[in-house]
C-alpha cells in the first residue's frame, strides 16, 4: 500500500514537472515575442522620427535643440548610435546597467560576457527568459556602437561609430 502511494506521488510529481517545463518554454516563446516587437515598435519610432524630420523645414537653432541628448533617459526609449561625446547617461537606465556590468570587466581583464553573465551581474534569475532578455538589449547596445559583439556570441567593454542613414535628421 506505501509503495502503491509512493509510486503515485512520483507519478505526480514527473507531470508537474512536465508541465512546468512546458510553460516555461511557452513563457520564453511569449517573452521573445514582446522583445521583437518592442524592438520593431523601436524601429518605427525611429523612421517616423527621421520622416517627419525631413519633411519639416526646422531653423538652425531648433536642430541644434534636437540633436542634443536628452537630459533624462525614458525607461524603453530608443537606444541612440553612439558618437564620440555622447555619455552612457543617454540610455534608458537598464541599457546603462548592462553597459555597466560590462565595463566593470573590462578593467579586470576577465574577457567578453556572455548574456547570461551580464544577467548574473545584474543579479537578475539566469532563467531562459531573463537570459533573452539581457542578450536582446546587449545586441541592440552592440548594434548601435555602444558595446562590442565577439564572434563567440560574448559581449566586451567598447565603442565604435555605425553607419547610420540620415544620421543628421534624428539622434
Amino acid at each position: 500500500m506505501l509503495e502503491k502511494r509512493e509510486t503515485a506521488a512520483r507519478e505526480r510529481v514527473e507531470g508537474l514537472r512536465e508541465e512546468a517545463a512546458r510553460l516555461a518554454e511557452v513563457l520564453e516563446a511569449a517573452e521573445i515575442e514582446l522583445d521583437r516587437r518592442v524592438s520593431a515598435r523601436e524601429e518605427l519610432v525611429e523612421a517616423l522620427a527621421a520622416s517627419a524630420a525631413e519633411s519639416t523645414a526646422v531653423t538652425e537653432t531648433e536642430a541644434e535643440r534636437e540633436t542634443a541628448p536628452s537630459p533624462v533617459p525614458v525607461p524603453g526609449s530608443t537606444v541612440p548610435p553612439w558618437r564620440e561625446g555622447l555619455p552612457v547617461t543617454v540610455l534608458a537606465p537598464d541599457y546603462q546597467r548592462i553597459v555597466g556590468v560590462v565595463e566593470e570587466r573590462a578593467p579586470a581583464g576577465q574577457g567578453p560576457l556572455k548574456a547570461r553573465e551580464i544577467a548574473v551581474g545584474l543579479g537578475l534569475e539566469t532563467t531562459p527568459a531573463k537570459v533573452e532578455g539581457v542578450r536582446s538589449k546587449a545586441r541592440r547596445l552592440a548594434e548601435r556602437g555602444w558595446l562590442l559583439l565577439e564572434a563567440s556570441g560574448a559581449f566586451s567593454a567598447g565603442r565604435r561609430l555605425v553607419a547610420v542613414p540620415d544620421a543628421g535628421s534624428s539622434a
